[in-house]
């Protein structure tokens, strides 16, 4: 069998999860990841922005978590931390994030980090048949069902979005 190319391919593949991985030419000029992302798939895959997901990873008063949101939106750090059951989240810092999940910015898949981390995701992810999220790394995305990455990342369900 042939080696998946990331940890999150291989933890969907271990977990018999059906999922599709759509790629797309990524600039490495750009660092605006989430929004290169939902702008390469709608135009090689016809996939709409609000169905491309953002991973980002908070710190907690203590430790790390992740938060899981539709491209074109903001995340309300009082909603996250609510559905986390903490009194407050901040933005983590880039280089924890990266040592945490063991992926690059812009590459950060809520699937197969180096530790799992509680996980938050959007309640409108439930509004898709598929949704979209980071492969593990830039240019890779992973199409599968929400209810599926939620079970994956032992995720809780919540509307975290600020817009």
């Amino acid at each position: 069998m042939a080696r998946a190319a990331t940890p999150a391919i291989s933890a969907l593949i271990a977990a018999g999860i059906a999922h599709e991985v759509l790629t797309y030419q990524h600039d490495p000029r750009s660092t605006s990841f989430g929004a290169e992302a939902a702008e390469q798939l709608a135009r090689s895959h016809g996939i709409v922005a609000e169905q491309v997901f953002k991973t980002l990873v908070l710190a907690l008063p203590k430790g790390l978590a992740v938060a899981v949101l539709p491209v074109p939106r903001t995340l309300s750090l009082k909603a996250a931390a609510a559905a986390l059951g903490v009194p407050k989240v901040a933005m983590a810092a880039p280089a924890d994030a990266q040592r945490s999940t063991g992926y690059v910015l812009g590459g950060i898949s809520p699937l197969g980090q180096r530790r799992a981390l509680p996980t938050v995701i959007d309640a409108s992810a439930c509004d898709w048949d598929r949704i979209l999220c980071s492969g593990g790394k830039r240019g890779l995305d992973i199409a599968l069902a929400p209810r599926d990455l939620v079970d994956l990342t032992d995720a809780v369900l919540a509307p975290i979005t600020a817009d």
